[in-house]
C-alpha cells in the first residue's frame, strides 16, 4: 500500500489487496458474530464478497448497487440499485453479513442497508469494508483500514477500466 500525503491518493496492489481482505474477514471472525448469509455491493464489493464466501463457507448474494460515473468513474452521481438479489437460495438471512470494497461518503452503504431492510425479514445485520474513509457518514462494524483523511483509493483491477481489449490482445499475443 502506497500512500505518501495526507488526503493524497492510496495506490493498492493485489497482494496488499487480498490481505486487506484476509485481515477483514479475521477480523469478522474473531468476533465471534454468526451469519447466515454474505450480501456484497457490486461491483466494488464482488471480491470481498467471493473470498468471505469461500472462508466462512456461507452463500453469496449480490446486490447491484452504483453511484459513480464518468469516464474514470470518479463523479458521484444518483445511486441506483437493481430490482433484485442475485443468489441461489430461496430467501435472505436472518443475520446478514453486508461487505463492500469501501466506505467513501457512506451513501452507498447507508441505503443499502435500508434497501434490505425493507424488502427482507432481518434480525441482525452487520457491515464490513476494507476502508473506511473518515468522511463516511455511517461507521462499518468491521474494518480493516482507517482513513481519516479522504486519499482516492487506486483498487488493482482499475487498470481494466481504461484499457481496450484490443491493447490487451496485442500485449498477450507479444508475451
Amino acid at each position: 500500500m502506497e500512500n505518501n500525503d495526507l488526503g493524497s491518493d492510496l495506490y493498492i496492489s493485489w497482494e496488499d489487496y487480498h490481505r486487506a481482505i484476509e485481515r477483514l474477514a479475521c477480523s469478522v471472525h474473531q468476533s465471534g458474530w454468526a451469519f447466515d448469509q454474505i450480501v456484497c455491493l457490486a461491483r466494488g464489493g464482488l471480491r470481498v464478497g467471493d473470498i468471505f464466501s469461500r472462508l466462512f463457507h456461507k452463500p453469496l448474494a449480490i446486490l447491484f448497487a452504483s453511484s459513480y460515473a464518468g469516464e474514470l468513474g470518479r463523479e458521484r452521481g444518483q445511486l441506483k440499485f437493481a430490482q433484485s438479489l442475485a443468489m441461489t437460495g430461496d430467501r435472505l438471512g436472518p443475520r446478514v453479513l453486508v461487505v463492500d470494497d469501501l466506505a467513501d461518503s457512506g451513501a452507498t452503504l447507508k441505503a443499502s442497508i435500508q434497501w434490505l431492510r425493507d424488502r427482507y425479514d432481518l434480525s441482525d445485520l452487520r457491515t464490513a469494508v476494507i476502508w473506511y474513509k473518515g468522511c463516511s457518514s455511517i461507521a462499518p462494524d468491521y474494518y480493516d483500514c482507517y482513513l481519516p483523511h479522504n486519499p482516492w483509493i487506486h483498487q488493482p483491477f482499475e487498470r481494466y477500466d481504461v484499457m481496450e481489449l484490443a491493447e490487451l490482445a496485442s500485449s498477450i499475443e507479444a508475451d
